[in-house]
């Protein structure tokens, strides 16, 4: 689509694309509304801002609405926190070299993407989807910028599920004042609400020919739109608030044991209706003129019953959530070594399961950043691949003994150095360091060393010389094995 070909045609269907930037921008705000509700409702159920008491009796509102307000019983956070812990990038080999692009780690480290690609996996994985912006800044280096499903949406071409046809951001800024930037192939527009839609404030030409918007999806299927890690473990939640609510309101009942009289005349008002004949409190004692009547208190109330539910309603949650058992903290010892490595194996196999989504993604991040410095080589270059750290937790004993098996296969000091957890910055003082001290203990030989080993090691070295004299010596001595019968010899025997 070029500038010159933004217009829509007469005769054009009701149900036919956009063909205007100020289209564009009314179609992709009608779907990000849509997107946004979606997005806002699992962020709140990752926050633990979900609707408290959602199945409580109008009668457990009114009664105790003031006392369990503030109360949330939340694993959702602990669904993502687990994977999103263990999702780290360490660099990137945007070529053939083993070694990781320095040129691609100065720009992941000048836009700040340790932190912020952690943001972004944190949302992609609890509201479906995230979405990364390339750009230039003033000085034609490459700016990243991570984005919220809240304020950025995509269209994809048509039949397509990885091309990019359009995109949009939509912000209000501090003044309450509502902007919109729309990219498209060709051109980059900017605008804003109107009374009859969007209007175009500027349009410029998109110097990248491609639209610079990547959009991290989690859990993304052949068919339909890429799914909240949220969404199956959601009713398990509200189940458990519910659960938990309920033995909260019987605990509150409970705590004040109810008490009954027997034997005791009823006393009637005016009207006819019974009169509380005591005032129970702590510190009242109950007494009765009356010999045949008797005080008692009911059974108090048994809370095991929802306990037990709760733990059946968390078993199910950390199963579909692939959570090992002992991050809910039930009871037991904390397994450790190989116990704990079984434990987690779902989590891991989840985690790395992320990575090669997620890293598709950021290698396509990458090779923008080089398309917007003109490095056509690294712009094209699809052999690309994310540097992830490991995301196993083990004993630095096993991790170590680990190592050393694979030393003694060969498996070239660089990768075992990535394999031991350093990363691409640390590895590369690491070359620093070693010269600096192999440097170092050469000076102090040659300081400390005598005069005699110095002359001795000026020497040609003769032993290498057919006929040399060290050889010449060395043959005229009697081999050593046999210096005893040399001495037989000498003694006459």
């Amino acid at each position: 689509m070029t500038a010159a070909t933004l217009q829509k045609t007469p005769g054009d269907s009701i149900g036919s694309p956009p063909a205007t930037p100020a289209e564009w921008m009314d179609y992709l705000k009608g779907k990000l509304a849509a997107q946004r509700g979606k997005a806002r409702g699992f962020g709140e159920y990752y926050d633990g801002r979900h609707q408290r008491m959602l199945f409580a009796q109008s009668k457990y509102r009114s009664e105790f609405a003031d006392v369990f307000d503030r109360w949330n019983d939340n694993f959702c956070g602990l669904v993502i926190d687990s994977v999103n812990e263990r999702l780290a990038i360490q660099g990137f080999r945007m070529t053939d070299e083993p070694e990781a692009d320095k040129d691609a780690r100065r720009i992941w480290q000048r836009n700040f993407m340790d932190s912020e690609s952690a943001a972004g996996h944190l949302d992609a994985m609890t509201q479906g989807s995230a979405y990364v912006i390339v750009w230039a800044d003033a000085d034609g280096e490459p700016t990243i910028n991570v984005e919220s499903a809240e304020t950025v949406v995509v269209q994809f071409k048509p039949g397509s599920r990885r091309e990019v046809e359009a995109a949009a951001k939509f912000f209000v800024d501090d003044w309450g004042r509502e902007h919109c930037t729309l990219w498209l192939e060709d051109v980059v527009c900017t605008g804003g609400p109107s009374l009859a839609g969007y209007a175009i404030d500027k349009t410029e030409r998109n110097p990248l020919k491609v639209v610079p918007v990547v959009p991290l999806q989690n859990r993304s299927r052949l068919i339909g739109e890429p799914m909240s890690d949220l969404a199956p473990i959601i009713p398990l939640q509200n189940a458990i608030n519910k659960v938990t609510a309920d033995a909260l309101v019987a605990s509150e009942y409970a705590a004040w044991p109810q008490r009954y009289v027997t034997g005791l005349e009823i006393e009637e008002d005016e009207d006819g209706r019974p009169v509380e004949p005591f005032r129970v409190a702590v510190d009242k004692l109950l007494q009765a003129e009356d010999p045949a009547a008797s005080f008692g208190q009911f059974d108090a109330a048994d809370l095991s019953n929802y306990v037990a539910l709760v733990d059946m309603l968390v078993q199910h949650l950390a199963s579909c959530a692939r959570v090992p058992f002992h991050y809910m903290l039930k009871g037991g010892q904390v397994p450790s070594g190989d116990s704990i490595t079984s434990a987690e194996a779902g989590l891991i196999a989840k985690t790395k399961e992320r990575m090669l989504h997620f890293g598709e993604s950021w290698e396509k991040v990458m090779r923008l950043a080089f398309l917007v410095k003109k490095d056509k080589e690294r712009a094209d270059a699809f052999e690309a691949e994310v540097m992830w750290k490991d995301p196993e937790n083990r004993t630095e004993a096993q991790h170590m003994d680990s190592l050393l098996k694979l030393q003694m296969l060969s498996v070239p000091k660089q990768q075992l150095w990535l394999d031991a957890g350093y990363t691409p910055q640390q590895i590369e003082r690491f070359e620093g360091l070693l010269e600096e001290e192999a440097k170092s203990e050469m000076e102090r030989a040659d300081k400390y060393m005598s005069q005699a080993d110095k002359a001795a090691m000026a020497q040609p070295d003769q032993d290498a010389k057919p006929g040399g004299g060290d050889a010449k010596k060395a043959a005229g001595k009697p081999p050593r094995g046999n210096s005893g019968n040399a001495a037989r010899e000498k003694a006459g025997k």
